[in-house]
């Protein structure tokens, strides 16, 4: 059974730092191309970051310079250093493994900005 789960979420204050993680379990997770999103409330989820199999990175530009993605294949565990954090990076933050027509989700982790 596949399972993904996130921690690390919180009440920070704007210009704090967080680090998310995203346990996984039951997967081939080196080959696994990793994701977080997130979703503030009454808005779509959105995608915040990806890191491929080949630790390719890709970054929404609201992150740009403030997140850094990154995993730990030994661990089976993703990662998401948030630093400069904003009000507006309030949301639930998911994480997300994919290949191909496989797609699994953790259950979300709450990250709310505010003074």
């Amino acid at each position: 059974q596949v399972q993904l789960v996130e921690s690390g979420g919180g009440l920070v204050q704007p210009g704090g730092s967080l680090r998310l993680s995203c346990a996984t379990s039951g997967l081939n997770f080196g080959v696994y191309a990793m994701t977080w999103y997130r979703q503030a409330p009454g808005k779509q989820r959105e995608l915040v970051a990806t890191i491929t199999s080949g630790s390719t990175r890709t970054y929404a530009n609201f992150v740009k310079g403030r997140f850094t993605i990154s995993r730990d294949n030994a661990a089976n565990t993703v990662y998401l250093q948030m630093n400069s954090l904003k009000p507006e990076d309030t949301a639930v933050y998911y994480c997300n493994a994919l290949l191909r027509r496989y797609s699994y989700w953790g259950q979300g982790t709450q990250v709310t900005v505010s003074s």
